[in-house]
């Protein structure tokens, strides 16, 4: 069932929403949408937060899903009280770049994930941003699911809309709605990791070209920051997946778990290929610093050989130069000449002896 949530959450991402306009966020300025579920059906007249608890409280059906973008601690506080979340989670909640985690209070799961996305680019320069990211944040309960949205992107009005499609997804509570964002962040790594990939390849063709540029190295210390970043967000993602999937949890059913590890798979998958393209780039960056070597012994070859060559006619020019009376051919008619054929069949000699060698 969860699989049909991807392809619903897929489709979403296709038609997605803007959740932040003004007519989908009546609550606030934080507040983008509090709707509630019952059997997996969107219920109308629902507009406030405390009306809404009421509703399924009273019922003993269906959730609330609030959603809020960047909410202040004043916008936070009044559904803390109502909710009853615990302040050590509100206060992580409301200050964003918290490590992707999993923490639970009594019966409520806080939930950290990372955002990514790729920055489209024509040409990696060594000032290119090439991943942006931001965060996601869920309280879960029995009866309630609070997201917090921290960034420009990585909204979830794809995942709501999709669900919505998905009644009977929508159905299983707050569990697939957490599983949905999850799902939705995980692939959202896969997706930045293969574009990349395009800036591997980009980088390995230019180190590697037969004209390869020494200011390859910038480029490559970029691409190794930006991936360092993406690391940050994806790596510490594995413990809390693997806490959703294995630990029990009033908020996860057990039939859920197996979902969880689905999505662990997917960012271990990720994972690995970040930190081959890290190891990648060690190896371009060393290969980088050969080449360099390499071009910089060249050039001392060359200019050690010019240095050679030019020393026979500066060396010649000096002992005659000494200006004594006697010396050798100083009164002939042909001495100029002769010393001037003699200097250039020596460089001639000397310039061949080195390019035999492959230092010219």
């Amino acid at each position: 069932m969860f699989s049909s949530l991807r392809r619903a959450v897929r489709r979403g991402y296709r038609r997605a929403v803007d959740l932040s306009h003004p007519a989908r966020s009546p609550l606030g300025s934080a507040v983008v949408n509090c709707v509630v579920y019952q059997d997996g059906v969107r219920q109308d007249g629902c507009a406030e937060v405390d009306e809404a608890l009421r509703r399924v409280r009273k019922t003993g059906d269906g959730f609330v899903w609030i959603g809020l973008h960047e909410p202040s601690q004043q916008e936070l506080a009044g559904l803390a009280e109502l909710f009853g979340l615990h302040a050590l989670a509100v206060e992580d909640a409301v200050h964003a770049h918290q490590r992707p985690k999993v923490e639970r209070y009594d019966d409520t799961l806080f939930s950290v994930f990372k955002t990514v996305r790729y920055v489209e680019h024509e040409e990696l320069t060594a000032t290119s941003e090439v991943v942006e990211t931001g965060e996601l944040m869920a309280f879960t309960g029995a009866d309630f699911v609070i997201t917090i949205r921290h960034g420009g992107h990585g909204s979830l009005g794809p995942v709501r809309e999709a669900l919505e499609d998905a009644p009977e997804l929508l159905a299983m509570g707050p569990a697939a709605v957490l599983h949905a964002m999850a799902d939705l962040v995980v692939d959202d790594y896969v997706a930045v990791t293969e574009a990349v990939q395009n800036d591997m390849d980009a980088v390995e063709t230019a180190v590697f070209s037969v004209h390869g540029g020494r200011g390859d190295a910038g480029r490559i210390y970029q691409l190794k920051r930006e991936l360092l970043e993406l690391r940050r967000a994806v790596a510490p993602l594995g413990r809390p997946l693997h806490q959703l999937a294995t630990q029990p949890s009033p908020v996860i059913p057990p039939e859920s778990r197996t979902y969880f590890r689905d999505v662990a798979d997917h960012l271990t998958r990720a994972t690995e290929q970040i930190t081959a393209y890290d190891a990648l780039l060690d190896s371009i960056l060393q290969a980088h610093l050969a080449q360099v070597t390499v071009a910089q012994n060249e050039d001392m070859r060359k200019i050690t050989a010019w240095a050679a060559i030019v020393a026979v006619p500066t060396m010649v020019c000096g002992i005659y130069g000494m200006n004594f009376d006697n010396m050798p051919e100083l009164h002939w008619t042909y001495g100029y000449p002769t010393v001037l054929v003699a200097m250039a069949v020596a460089c001639f000699v000397i310039h061949r002896g080195f390019r035999r060698n492959g230092w010219l």
